[in-house]
This record gives structure tokens, sequence and C-alpha cells, in this order.
């Protein structure tokens, strides 16, 4: 188990975010300037609307204090690889969806410790564990920033081996999350047990909600309904094996996958049963 916490998931995570580096390229975070408007209220909706969301769900279903970390730190977490793809699935506005996940990524060094931090020692007052926020932003430059550089890199100076990597990275990217999942469900079995009813409820009552929200915000800003389909998704998908990955990097792995790996572990299950229902509407109109 400290194997697959300590070598396995950083390189899931690596390999998941050099997965998305290769299908980006420069052009990709050019757009943003041009298109600044659609790109604003997307980034509105992940980095200031979704955390809040999440806080309000933690609160309205009383979740225990490990339980509420894991929601507000997948909350934290930017869209991934599979936001970009069920952007395609639902014929979205594909550019924007992989502009916001491009750049929302490369904040994620600066946001994300600092709230993960502050959930910490809201949430769990005396027991929080110690949080370095330099310590944090250092590894997630190290498993989330790098790679996607690297990625971008390689599609930019080497197409061609960009895209004979690209399916086999993101097959093997998807192999390990599915690993990685069940290992930190098969780790907290008891507590996932005792908690699957409030906590599968809160997460799905939280999906439901953020892609509804991403899509209404998008339709008041008067965004097309390709935008507005794109935000949608980029709102409600979140990275869970970047949440998984938080829990670690906060709690050591001592005593294996922290509690606080499981709101995010469950939710890479979850995501899709809720995922679907959009997919079909979004593709019939």
């Amino acid at each position: 188990m400290d194997l697959l916490i300590n070598v396995g998931l950083p390189i899931s995570l690596a390999i998941i975010m050099l997965s998305l580096g290769i299908g980006l390229e420069i052009a990709d975070f050019r757009r943003v300037l041009s298109r600044r408007y659609p790109f604003a209220i997307g980034a509105i909706c992940q980095v200031v609307l979704l955390p809040i969301a999440a806080f309000a769900t933690v609160k309205l279903f009383a979740l225990p204090p490990e339980i509420a970390v894991g929601f507000m730190l997948l909350s934290f977490c930017p869209g991934g690889v599979t936001s970009n793809i069920l952007s395609k699935l639902a014929k979205a506005d594909v550019a924007l969806s992989v502009s916001l996940t491009a750049v929302i990524s490369l904040l994620s060094i600066l946001t994300v410790p600092i709230l993960a931090a502050w959930a910490i020692g809201h949430f769990m007052g005396e027991n929080a564990p110690e949080v370095s926020i330099s310590g944090l932003a250092v590894a997630m430059f190290l498993i989330t920033t790098l790679p996607v550089a690297i990625g971008v890199a390689i599609r930019n100076f080497a197409e061609g081996f960009a895209d004979r990597v690209d399916a086999p990275l993101a097959k093997l990217a998807t192999a390990l999350f599915i690993l990685i999942v069940v290992a930190a469900l098969a780790g907290n079995w008891q507590l996932f047990v005792e908690n699957l009813g409030v906590m599968g409820a809160g997460l799905i009552s939280l999906n439901v909600a953020l892609l509804l929200i991403g899509l209404g915000l998008a339709r008041v800003a008067n965004l097309s309904w390709k935008e507005s389909k794109a935000i949608s998704i980029e709102t409600g998908i979140q990275n869970s094996t970047l949440g998984i990955t938080l829990a670690a990097l906060i709690t050591g792995t001592e005593s294996g996958f922290s509690p606080l790996a499981l709101p995010a572990a469950v939710y890479g299950i979850t995501m899709y049963a809720v995922a679907i229902p959009f997919l079909i509407w979004f593709r019939s109109h």
C-alpha cells in the first residue's frame, strides 16, 4: 500500500497531467486572450462558485470533519482530461473547455494549497494535521504543472511523437486511476460503508448542482449554447485523482490512504452516473 501511495499515486497523477499537456497546443493558452468573456465566466464558476457550492453541501448534509475536508479538497481541484473528453461527447465548445482546463490547472498551484490549508483548519480544528502551504505548492508544481508543461512542449516540438503516445498515455492514466480509486476505497472500507449513504447523496447532489450552476450562469451571461455546455461540464467535473493525491500529501502515507481521500474516490465513480444523463441531453440539443 505504501508503494502504491508513495510511488503509484504521484506517478499516476503526473501521467494524467502529461496526457492533458500532450493534448494541448500553445494556441489553447493564446485563445484565452481572444475569448476573455467566456473564459472569465468559466473561471468564476470553477474557482469561486464551485468551492462555495461544496461548502454549502457539506453544511447541508452535516458531514463528519474528515469527509467534509475531502469534499472541499475535491472542489478545489480543476477539471482534467475527462472534462475535455465529455465536452467533445456533449458537442460542446471543446476549445473553450481545453483552455479552461489548461489555465485553471496551472493556476491550481497557487489556489489549491491556500484553500486546502484553510479547509483543514476550519473543519478539523485541533485535530488538523499541520499543512505546509509552500510544500503543497512545490508538490503541486512537480506532479501537475510540470507534466502539463512537458506535454505542451512535446506537442509543440514533436507533434508526430505526441500523436503516437497520446492514446496509449490516456489508456495508462485511466488504468492507474481505476487502481487508485479501488485502493483508496479498500483502505477505508469501514468508513466508506458507514458514510456511503450521506456521502453518496452529498456528492451526487453537489455534482448535479454544479453542472446546473455552470450552465445557468453561462446562459444568464448570454453565452452560446456550445459555450454554456462546456462551462457546465468544466464546473461539474473535477480531477478526482488530484483530490486523492492532495489527501495523501496533507496527511502523509504511514497509515495508508487517508479518509480525506474518500470523497474524491467515490466521486471518481459517481460523476459518470451523474454526467451520462447530462451528456444525453446535451447531445440532443
